[in-house]
């Protein structure tokens, strides 16, 4: 299984009730993921809602999410091709996954997902409920997505033929 860091459309990527000053580059970009001193912190409560596409369809095996003992995430709640979701309608929708994070996959490592639920996926939507200590404040470390590219045609790359 690859990181599929190459594969997250940047432009699109979101993250709501991200402290300005710990936001979700910290945790997701390569260099900034590694680095102990970043992080992507909770504003104003526990939770955040982490809108993440990519460039191609993926198919996700596994999920990393480190933090702290007392901060680090606790129930995390995975949903896939769910667009424009937010803090109103997130409970509308069942996620495809939900993973309550052990202390072990606070350190890294891997939380296996419902490989079928994950199989053709434009984009994931990461909705972190709580934390592991009930406190006001999410601390995420680092973020990183293992799966596979799914091999299909990119339209984009195609030019129309105009007639002669």
């Amino acid at each position: 299984m690859a990181d599929l860091l190459d594969f997250i459309d940047w432009s699109g990527v979101e993250c709501l009730n991200q402290s300005s000053s710990h936001s979700l580059s910290n945790a997701l970009k390569q260099g900034n993921r590694e680095d102990e001193g970043l992080n992507l912190e909770s504003d104003a409560d526990e939770q955040l809602l982490v809108y993440i596409p990519f460039t191609q369809v993926i198919k996700l095996h596994s999920i990393v999410i480190e933090g702290s003992e007392e901060e680090g995430p606790k129930t995390v709640k995975l949903f896939t091709n769910k667009e424009h979701m937010g803090f109103s309608n997130v409970s509308d929708f069942p996620p495809s996954d939900t993973a309550v994070l052990s202390p072990d996959n606070l350190k890294g490592k891997p939380v296996v997902l419902k490989y079928v639920k994950f199989q053709n996926v434009r984009s994931l939507t990461i909705f972190i409920e709580d934390n592991q200590s009930g406190s006001e404040i999410t601390k995420v470390q680092k973020i990183v997505l293992y799966g596979s590219t799914v091999e299909t045609t990119d339209m984009k790359g195609f030019k129309k033929i105009e007639d002669q």
